[in-house]
Formats: C-alpha cells, structure tokens, sequence
C-alpha cells in the first residue's frame, strides 16, 4: 500500500472552496504578514461554516501537520468571543481573507475584532494600568533592597502589562511578542516614538534598569492621566513616588 500524502494547503482550499456549507476560509499566523514567512511556517486556516450546514470537512477538525494547521468553527462561533477566539484576537485582527462567500460578511467580522468597544477597553486599561504598576513597584522595591534577581523579573513582567495597556488604550488587541515589532512598525501606537518605545522595552526586560523604568512610567502616567485613568494611579498614594523619576 502507498502511504497516503498529507493534507496540502492548496488542496484544501480547493477542497473547501468547492463545498457550498463553507462561508468562509481565513488565513492567520505569519504568512497573514507579510515579510514574516520562514521555511518553517505552516498554514494556519480557519474555516467558517454556514450554521447548520451539512459537510463532511468536520472529519478534518483538529488537523494539525508541519503544513496546515486547521480550525474549524460555525459561523456562529466564529461571530462570537470566548475561548480560542479571544486568544486568537490580533491573529484574527490581521489575517487574510482567502473565501467570503457572506459579500464581506466574513471581513467585517474580522474587522470588529480588530477594534475593542470603548466601554471593554477602558475597564481593561485600568486592569492593566495597575498590573504594569504593581509589577514596576515591586521591581524598583526590589532593586533598593538588594534583591536584584527578582528584581529584573518583576521589570520584564511590567513590559508585558505594559504593552497590553498601550494596545488597549488604542482599543486593539495586543499583538503576540513575534509579531511586536511588525505590528508597531506599520502601526504605531498614537502618542509614541516606535524606536524609543522598543529601546525602553528591551533595556528594561534585560537589565531592570530603575532609571530607565522610572523614564517611562513617567510617560504612561500622562498618558493614563489623559485617557482618564487617573483614579488607578491615583490609589497608589504616595508609593508614585517611588516609580516616578527621582
């Protein structure tokens, strides 16, 4: 017997494309951005289909190869968040169309998960606006009492809250760390220097630097303070006073 050949990307788009119950086909991960594609990468397939729809493509739930990775979902789960779907959100935010058979139904879907709603994005900004604090205390307090270890891990802690609060100050999904530097760099974050930002982030995560931490929370104090935030800072008392630059 011939072993059989596996499942091919294009393959299953033709496939796919040929079975009226799918809606939808969306390509996500490094080859949705352009640039990023190594010999390594896979595909990465989110078919979309027709609620109620009668296909046997469901046997190919769960298939994941060096070549194709798919995720197969209803249009209703699809609409909808929870789960993998919000893990998912800037992996979404910037994927491909490859089929929409719903006259842009399937991009407008995409493009609402590339936008978070005002009242969501506040409440998380101030969730992460007191955990890029707390973690930043923690490490400055740590560098005066001797503990320097714990004291570079709580500062690479606060970039990543840090770059959750600025993304969804902005109302957009923070992007995974792979794609940091491409998302900023076609997309800036309103308000700052791309260069200074990233140079902040990698001195701060390598090194816990105190006075370099202490530059930029000055920064996001005024940009928290501007977007309305003041109330999370505020509860930190007089313990800003060790964060700010002495």
């Amino acid at each position: 017997m011939t072993a059989q050949k596996p499942l091919t990307y294009d393959a299953f788009v033709e496939l796919a494309t040929a079975d009226p119950a799918v809606v939808g086909l969306v390509l996500k991960g490094s080859r949705a951005h352009e640039g990023m594609t190594t010999q390594h990468s896979d595909h990465d397939l989110y078919v979309v289909l027709d609620d109620g729809g009668k296909t046997d493509l469901t046997r190919f739930a769960g298939h994941r190869t060096t070549e194709l990775d798919l995720v197969i979902v209803s249009l209703d789960e699809f609409r909808g968040t929870g789960g993998l779907l919000d893990f998912d959100r800037y992996a979404l935010a910037r994927a491909q169309v490859v089929l929409d058979r719903l006259d842009g139904g399937i991009a407008q879907i995409l493009a609402s998960k590339a936008r978070l709603g005002a009242d969501e994005a506040f409440q998380e900004a101030d969730k992460w606006l007191d955990a890029y604090s707390n973690s930043l205390y923690r490490s400055v307090k740590n560098d005066r009492d001797g503990h320097a270890l714990a004291s570079r891990l709580d500062a690479a802690d606060s970039i990543r809250c840090l770059f959750e609060l600025l993304f969804t100050l902005d109302r957009r999904p923070r992007p995974f760390n792979k794609y940091l530097e491409w998302e900023l760099a076609r997309f800036p974050l309103p308000g700052w220097d791309t260069a200074e930002l990233l140079d902040a982030a990698d001195s701060i995560s390598a090194t816990g630097d105190v006075s370099t931490q202490r530059g930029l929370f000055a920064q996001v104090e005024a940009t928290a303070r501007g977007a309305g935030h003041s109330a999370v800072l505020d509860a930190w008392g007089e313990d800003l006073h060790l964060m700010r630059p002495q």
